[in-house]
């Protein structure tokens, strides 16, 4: 059995992957304009944990080597979550940390 591995089609950054994969244009936009809401909305929420996480640090006065031995993590990990550099982070890695934080995380689900 051969696997095929050459590549046959890049689809260009920005561009509708819906509209590639066959789906007529209505669907296509509707379905791209959703996903990207999903998108920014996953966005935003990994920021606010991080700005916790972040204000965590200054409250305390810490020093990123500091937090980064409390949250288990690296020093470098750590410039990265204060920057809010939130494609580098999963929300498990990101609550994770908010609880070594000593941090108490609720989660509400709303309509």
């Amino acid at each position: 059995m051969n696997i095929d591995t050459n590549i046959t089609h890049i689809t260009k950054s920005g561009s509708n992957i819906f509209l590639e994969l066959g789906f007529d244009e209505e669907e296509a936009v509707l379905f791209n304009t959703q996903s990207q809401k999903s998108i920014n909305d996953a966005q935003v929420l990994k920021e606010q944990l991080m700005s916790e996480l972040a204000q965590w640090i200054v409250d305390n006065g810490f020093k990123q080597v500091q937090a980064a031995e409390i949250l288990n993590t690296t020093r470098p990990r750590v410039s990265d979550l204060v920057n809010k550099k939130a494609n580098k982070f999963t929300f498990d890695a990101l609550i994770t940390m908010l609880g070594r934080a000593g941090k108490k995380i609720e989660f509400s689900i709303g309509v």
